[in-house]
């Protein structure tokens, strides 16, 4: 299984967010990463996405044969480039193979975690029952939109959320999928993903700098409690 890492260079709203230190991490977000994706054994390649020098210098200081950077175009990098403009780019990276997309902005997403995922992804092409995989974070509470409840208050209207249907937020975890069914739909999961559930830490994903200094406390807190 291949690993496909982007780490554009800028970021609107937490500076350096890839590279700068992390929880006592010199390297940051992205040495982690790394770290995390050379230790998953099921993982052969690592292909690390960049317009970034630092970036660059980070993932070759790794010294490891997993790791690979690609020299992402400028026009993929700027702040006006979409997700959906990156896919077909990413899917010719790959040949007739399956792969896994992921982010640095995940910390608590680690090797157990990718390891979990893969075989799960794996077992479900075997039975045929899906034909991709996606990160998800289950949401089973009291959720209104501008029209009202999402939920049925026809019996009781506060029932146990419990009893709540769920919905899923796709989070920033993981996504795998074939390279051919990438490239036929643009996309990086298939028609039917295989929804791949994670708890409130493992999906917590920084994209503002209180996230960035709460996942900070967070990850000293988790090793503390290890003994590490």
């Amino acid at each position: 299984m291949k690993a496909f890492l982007p780490c554009r260079a800028g970021s609107q709203r937490v500076k350096f967010k890839n590279t700068r230190p992390f929880a006592g991490n010199k390297n940051g977000l992205l040495g982690l990463k790394l770290e995390q994706l050379i230790d998953c054994t099921e993982i052969d390649e690592i292909i690390v996405s960049t317009n970034d020098p630092l970036v660059e210098v980070i993932a070759e200081s790794f010294k490891s044969p997993k790791v690979r950077v690609d020299n992402r175009p400028d026009y993929l990098c700027d702040d006006d480039a979409t997700t959906d403009s990156l896919i077909d780019y990413v899917a010719n990276l790959f040949l007739n193979e399956h792969f896994l997309w992921t982010h640095v902005t995940c910390p608590f997403f680690d090797s157990e975690c990718y390891t979990k995922a893969i075989n799960n992804y794996l077992l479900c092409l075997k039975n045929q029952t899906h034909d991709s995989l996606m990160g998800v974070k289950r949401i089973q509470t009291f959720l209104w939109d501008q029209d009202g409840p999402l939920y049925n208050r026809d019996k009781l209207k506060w029932p146990f959320t419990q009893s709540i249907e769920p919905i899923y937020e796709v989070d920033s975890t993981i996504f795998i999928v074939h390279s051919d069914l990438a490239k036929s739909l643009c996309d990086r999961i298939g028609v039917n993903p295989f929804l791949f559930e994670n708890d409130s830490i493992a999906s917590f994903d920084i994209d503002f700098t209180s996230e960035f200094t709460a996942a900070e406390k967070l990850w000293i807190s988790e090793n503390v409690n290890k003994g590490e």
